[in-house]
């Protein structure tokens, strides 16, 4: 039922489509909610939530939640994925995978803030030196990004080893940004290199739950949520989105830049240029 509200967005109005993406960034909480508290988080009337559900081919809003709450149910196969069984076939992996991660992505819009995204970059294009910093999953999304804005001409590196973060965040300076990156929020080895990067006077920025206690000890928050139970399940869309948000800042920083990022990126093509065959 996710695929279909993405696949309908185009067609709804502006109203109705508030109402949408507030169901795909949080369909187990609208399935509770009353109807005035679903008009005010997706800031319409009370009759647009019922138009919304009318448009979706119901009845309305108490059919719409029915159906919805049985495509939501969550009783998958424990620490693989909350949406798919040992009975399931491989299509079914295939809808229900996608269907999963377009609503994800889609609702993300109501949870990411481009003010937040512009004030990250304009500490970015300032820093010295760029270092990320993540464990796990979140460790290959902070390879991603260096690998991404090292072609910039900037100076930037990826750590994850606990250890090596801990020395590196103590000799980070004021000119410096670590870009911290953590789908919980609560990893202590994580808190301890902001406190030690804080302490040297380099600002953070934290990509992470904005209620995190990571987020608390950062200067900018990209809140980054996804309705994934991590103690449970493997967490598969906050990578995803970290790597989405991960190419708003590369863009939004080569933007930032202006055409000496074009000249450095010409610069990388031609460096490896050679290392394809010529026809």
């Amino acid at each position: 039922m996710l695929a279909r509200i993405s696949q309908k967005l185009p067609e709804l109005s502006s109203a109705e489509r508030r109402v949408a993406e507030c169901v795909l960034a949080q369909s187990k909480w609208f399935v509770q909610a009353a109807v005035a508290n679903i008009a005010q988080e997706a800031c319409v009337s009370q009759p647009t939530v019922i138009r919304f559900c009318r448009s979706m081919g119901f009845s309305g809003l108490s059919e719409f939640k029915l159906n919805l709450s049985a495509s939501i149910g969550h009783d998958g196969m424990p620490y693989v994925h909350e949406e798919l069984n040992s009975t399931d076939s491989m299509q079914d992996v295939l809808n229900k995978v996608i269907a999963n991660t377009a609503a994800t992505v889609l609702g993300s819009r109501n949870s990411l803030n481009a003010a937040d995204l512009d004030t990250a970059v304009k500490l970015m294009a300032k820093a010295r030196r760029i270092e990320f910093y993540g464990a796990g999953n979140s460790g290959i999304v902070a390879m991603d990004a260096q690998h991404k804005l090292f072609r910039f001409g900037l100076s930037t590196v990826a750590y994850t080893d606990s250890h090596v973060q801990l020395m590196a965040a103590a000799v980070l300076s004021p000119q410096d940004v670590l870009v911290v990156i953590s789908h919980s929020g609560s990893s202590r080895d994580l808190l301890d290199a902001i406190k030690i990067a804080k302490g040297n006077g380099a600002k953070i920025i934290g990509l992470t739950r904005a209620d995190s206690p990571v987020a608390q000890a950062c200067d900018c928050v990209i809140s980054v949520i996804t309705p994934e139970d991590s103690k449970k399940y493997t967490p598969m869309i906050s990578r995803l989105l970290q790597l989405m948000v991960i190419d708003m800042l590369t863009i939004g920083l080569a933007l930032h830049l202006g055409e000496n990022v074009s000249e450095m990126l010409a610069k990388t093509k031609a460096g490896v240029k050679l290392k394809f065959l010529q026809n």
